[in-house]
């Protein structure tokens, strides 16, 4: 309403509106772990974008009840939430009169974790963990750069969980440390984002907390906390929170080597005894109530040193033991693991160890199953067969690097060796003698364990 005789001469000006193009009502692809650019094009008629115009983005989190807010042009982050389509909005602020616009767009997270190989890392005392794409491009140290914090130190194995009773596949992976101060943490397997921390995995965690060796045999983690047997819990159904969780630990009197195998019972070396354990099929320990037959050395106290490297099968087993003596012994014997009422251990062989002389306080060991050894000594590695006791070094040059992991695949014919900054890949198939097929630099410090996915 105005006045009669208002002649209508205001004079008005209506301010240009920005222009947002290539986002509205559109979708962007993300990859949790990789860099997020969404740079849409943006013109102001009468304006200077840069200076006049300011950007706000929302990312909505429901899950959680919140939203990520970043600000500037373009939007640049590490993309760090879970995979799955989110709602996400620009507010874009014309700075010379305070008015807002706002756009819509959606963020499809995805993940590139499914096929590659995770590796674990040490550089200059930080623990690392890094990811080897397809196409051999790495992202390094992504655990700092997802949640802007270091893992725990001394890292001495990098575990990955499979999904509930299937072998060979990955649901998370567990960064196990031994350090007195951090939790070691648990990964999930599709994202890389932490899951949660170790405690998280038992029902009663222990104080306090030595995370030393774990195994998925059968599906099912089980682990060595402390020295003691750890089982996990599968009354319950396989996605209920409970499946999979540790309860309490398998009691004795009794500490454990970190080498222990799980087949229709658990058999193991104690520390205490200095000798070969075995645990029934509910995991109850059983010591060294065992049947032994065969005289080549005593089972159950073969006396005091370290046990280096053992692998225990249902066939041919070996235990490589540094005695007090100063000599390093190979053990050989069968265990019958096809009735665990009637546990049987048959020593076969104790001798000397031909390789013994090379062998360094980090050696590595890997077994394949066709019972040829190979194990690491300083910037070189070495195949041993003890059925003729056939010792030669690999073929493999590191240029005086000292191998720091080695890991065989589950075929036998690829091992994969680290060396300060990089992972190798030694072709050891029939006729051939570890030479180098593959090689990924990029890593940060000298890898600890690596989990390839196919």
């Amino acid at each position: 309403m105005a006045c009669k005789k208002d002649l209508g001469n205001y004079r008005y000006h209506s301010p240009a509106e920005p222009v947002i193009s290539g986002l509205i009502d559109s979708t962007v692809n993300a990859i949790v772990g990789d860099s997020l650019i969404i740079r849409p094009g943006v013109s102001l008629a009468d304006g200077d974008p840069a200076k006049d115009l300011f950007f706000d983005w929302d990312i909505l989190v429901a899950e959680e009840a919140r939203a990520d807010h970043y600000t500037g042009y373009p939007l640049r982050i590490v993309y760090n939430l879970k995979p799955m389509v989110r709602e996400a909005k620009l507010t874009v602020t014309d700075q010379r009169n305070g008015i807002k616009y706002f756009y819509k767009f959606k963020i499809d997270g995805g993940t590139r974790f499914s096929k590659g190989a995770a590796v674990l890392s040490v550089d200059n005392g930080v623990t690392r963990l890094s990811f080897i794409r397809p196409d051999s491009s790495v992202n390094a140290d992504l655990y700092h750069a997802l949640h802007n914090e270091d893992l725990p130190v001394n890292p001495v194995q990098l575990f990955a969980k499979p999904l509930a009773y299937q072998e060979n596949t990955v649901e998370d992976y567990w960064v196990i440390c031994k350090d007195p101060a951090k939790q070691s943490v648990i990964i999930d397997g599709s994202t890389m984002l932490r899951k949660r921390y170790f405690g998280e995995q038992f029902f009663n965690p222990p104080t306090p907390m030595e995370t030393q060796a774990f195994n998925g045999a059968q599906g099912v983690p089980t682990g060595i906390v402390n020295g003691k047997l750890y089982l996990s819990i599968t009354s319950t159904a396989p996605f209920a929170p409970d499946f999979g969780k540790f309860s309490s630990m398998q009691t004795g009197n009794y500490y454990l080597a970190p080498f222990y195998s799980r087949y229709n019972f658990f058999f193991g070396f104690d520390t205490i005894r200095h000798g070969f354990v075995t645990f029934d099929g509910g995991g109850n320990f059983m010591g060294s109530d065992y049947q032994v037959v065969g005289t080549a050395f005593n089972p159950a106290n073969i006396g005091a040193g370290e046990l280096l490297f053992m692998q225990a099968i249902p066939s041919v087993s070996y235990a490589y033991y540094k005695s007090a003596d100063g000599n390093v012994y190979e053990y050989t014997f069968t265990v019958d693991m096809s009735n665990y009422d009637l546990r049987t251990i048959k020593p076969t062989r104790k001798r000397i160890f031909k390789g013994a002389a090379l062998l360094t306080n980090n050696s590595r060991w890997q077994r394949s199953a066709v019972d040829i050894f190979y194990f690491t000594a300083n910037d070189r590695i070495y195949r041993y067969n003890p059925v003729n006791e056939d010792l030669r070094p690999l073929d493999a040059n590191f240029g005086g690097k000292k191998v720091t992991m080695l890991k065989l695949s589950t075929d036998g014919n690829t091992l994969t060796a680290g060396v300060d900054g990089s992972v190798l890949l030694l072709d050891v198939s029939v006729g051939k003698n570890g030479v180098v097929t593959g090689r990924v630099d990029g890593i940060p410090g000298e890898p600890v364990d690596i989990v390839s996915r196919k």
